[in-house]
């Protein structure tokens, strides 16, 4: 967003945010969010992994919907021309039943090896600029085989990455550029 200016910004971040935390319809908790991202989280039982990718489809649709709206708002104003080329989304999906939470403060943070995981997800060697990412721990606690075929925009992809201190991450993602085509 640096090619837009900052009273821009104060408004279309906020917005986009706004629209992904409220487009939530599987009982996620926000832990926190941060500059231009949001943590979600969920304890006890995992959704069915169908209606995850549903709830992240949804996310990814309710956010093009908002920066179409957001753009013809703000289209007389410097730097509205490039909002939808230089926001986009990374949807990072990863397990563990290592977290625990704090309280600081009125916040609930997370804290625990995983946390720093899934943070470290999003520096990946993905070529696309919009995924959905699935760490090997998520799907490791799902039956893939019977998933149906209709519900992946595009190709699923396998890719790994080695960070430091953690070690290698095996994950597996779907390009959602092609989503907005559909």
């Amino acid at each position: 967003m640096s090619e837009t200016d900052n009273e821009l910004n104060s408004k279309v971040i906020p917005s986009l945010l706004n629209e992904i935390i409220y487009s939530n319809e599987i009982g996620l908790r926000v832990s926190e969010i941060e500059g231009d991202a949001v943590l979600f989280y969920k304890r006890g039982e995992l959704p069915k992994l169908k209606d995850l990718i549903r709830q992240c489809k949804y996310f990814y649709t309710q956010f093009y919907k908002q920066l179409r709206k957001l753009e013809i708002k703000h289209q007389h104003k410097s730097g509205s021309k490039s909002i939808p080329k230089t926001l986009g989304l990374k949807i990072i999906l990863h397990y563990s039943e290592e977290i625990d939470s704090v309280q600081i403060g009125k916040h609930i943070k997370l804290i625990g090896e995983d946390v720093i995981v899934a943070h470290r997800l999003l520096k990946n060697d993905i070529k696309t600029d919009e995924y959905l990412l699935f760490s090997s721990n998520l799907l490791d606690e799902y039956n893939t085989k019977d998933l149906d075929s209709k519900l992946y925009w595009d190709d699923i992809k396998k890719g790994k990455d080695v960070y430091e201190h953690i070690g290698e991450i095996k994950y597996t993602y779907i390009d959602l550029t092609t989503l907005l085509d559909t």
